[in-house]
């Protein structure tokens, strides 16, 4: 069985991590991912502490096993969900949009490993620096990054199955997080039409927006993400075009909106065409990336 150092590190049986996707990685899906030997994640998103309270309860009924809050530190709830998971003594928790040192402090306190994910060197050096155990490497190109510092590095972007896993522990990561497999996964509340999108698409199913503002992203074509992408390169104003944004991704994960909903999903779409629990997702993608870690010198001599 494939075991890294970040194994020993949170104490899990695989070192995957399951993504903290806004409106889906609730503790439900956390608690099941972690029950399953990887590392679940309860999205903070832009919910308040008593939102995030629930969810803590949620997945400590269902597993006894080390789960994370990912903290989107853009939050207007920044402050307060920081303090719960310090007053809870979450085991992980993984930072995103923004620089979290203002409270690694009290996270190191409370015992919290802390792994932010960075988009830069200079950045992972910084969270080094200041306490954080390991970085996500988020994107394609992280795996030439890899060597930056000597805290551990997971690797997240472009990784749906075993092949993926083994590349990445190839270059150099100790683990991988995942997000748009989990999406299909049995104990992911995510809205039906949502999950069905994911499994219909195909190679070329997802497109790229909001490069205008600044944060692009990509998601499954439909009419919402056509529209947008039209007006992305319109005269109209960031101001309006935030606006046509804002409740998109509830409108797909919750109410299952095709039409203006926001389906964000991994280039891997279309490599995910089955319905599976989280523990058979975990141990399916380690059966093949054992096998592909195994014949790894098939084509070299």
């Amino acid at each position: 069985m494939i075991s890294t150092p970040i194994c020993d590190m949170l104490g899990i049986r695989y070192p995957i991590f399951q993504g903290g996707m806004a409106w889906i990685s609730d503790g439900k899906l956390a608690g099941a991912v972690s029950e399953a030997g990887g590392l679940g994640i309860i999205s903070a998103m832009n919910a308040n502490a008593e939102y995030l309270r629930e969810q803590i309860k949620i997945a400590r009924e269902l597993t006894d096993k080390p789960f994370g809050v990912n903290i989107m530190l853009m939050s207007p709830f920044a402050d307060e969900v920081a303090k719960v998971v310090a007053e809870e003594k979450v085991a992980v928790v993984t930072t995103g949009a923004g620089n979290p040192s203002k409270y690694m402090k009290d996270w190191l306190a409370a015992g919290i490993k802390v792994i932010p994910v960075v988009a830069s060197v200079s950045m992972a050096r910084l969270m080094q620096r200041v306490g954080a155990c390991a970085v996500i490497a988020e994107g394609g190109e992280s795996g030439g990054h890899i060597g930056a510092v000597t805290i551990p590095v997971i690797a997240a972007g472009g990784i749906g199955d075993g092949r993926g896993v083994a590349a990445a522990f190839m270059l150099g990561a100790v683990g991988v997080q995942l997000g748009t497999r989990f999406l299909v996964a049995k104990e992911c509340g995510v809205h039906q039409n949502y999950k069905n999108k994911v499994l219909k698409a195909n190679d070329i199913a997802t497109m790229s927006t909001g490069k205008r503002l600044g944060h692009p992203v990509r998601s499954i074509k439909n009419p919402y993400t056509k529209e947008y992408f039209k007006l992305e390169y319109s005269n109209i104003s960031d101001e309006e075009l935030e606006a046509y944004g804002r409740g998109s991704l509830y409108r797909a994960a919750v109410e299952g909106d095709e039409k203006t909903g926001c389906f964000l999903a991994g280039q891997i779409a279309g490599m995910v065409n089955k319905e599976q629990t989280a523990k058979e997702i975990i141990e399916e993608i380690f059966t093949q990336a054992e096998d592909v870690l195994k014949g790894a010198t098939k084509w070299v001599k």
